[in-house]
């Protein structure tokens, strides 16, 4: 019985030896898979450090002209005005004429006290005066006309004597 108690006990000790020898192996390839992401993520970090160094340097070199910037940013209100103006509806013409004079009036207001605004004789102060007297001109252009042509729409509603 000892003899057979021996036996198995190699047995179950060859079967524990080979577990673990498997279990080594199992271990020794994740260590080397573990290994192999190790070195495509430092790739990777590599990789995404040579994209963002030269956008950074860039964004920290390269100054964008400040007249670019707003003329584009004119350039595109002109765009989405024309096409907010032409798809507005009839009966929403009064309305919108109302509200554009009312801006009108706050660029008025705007435009006086650059006109009468106390800078140094300096070509920016040449500049802020004349550009403010065409700012008055053109919003008073802008709001008479609009209270016209509220006037006449407004008319087009009233009942006619004597028909």
């Amino acid at each position: 019985m000892l003899a057979f108690l021996l036996q198995k006990s190699d047995e179950v000790a060859e079967q524990a030896a080979e577990d673990v020898a498997a279990a080594a192996a199992d271990m020794a390839a994740a260590a080397e898979r573990a290994a192999q992401a190790a070195e495509e993520l430092e790739q990777a970090s590599r990789e995404a450090t040579l994209l963002i160094d030269p956008v950074a340097a860039l964004a920290e070199t390269a100054q964008i002209n400040e007249f670019v910037y707003l003329f584009t940013i004119f350039l595109l209100a002109i765009f989405v005005g024309y096409y907010v103006v032409w798809s507005v509806t009839p009966a929403l013409h009064t309305p919108l004429m109302s509200v554009t004079n009312a801006i009108s009036s706050v660029v008025i207001v705007g435009a006086l006290i650059a006109v009468g605004a106390e800078v140094a004789q300096s070509a920016a102060g040449v500049w802020s005066r004349w550009l403010g007297v065409g700012a008055v001109a053109l919003a008073s252009v802008n709001i008479f006309g609009g209270f016209l042509v509220t006037q006449r729409m407004l008319a087009m509603y009233k009942k006619k004597d004597g028909s």
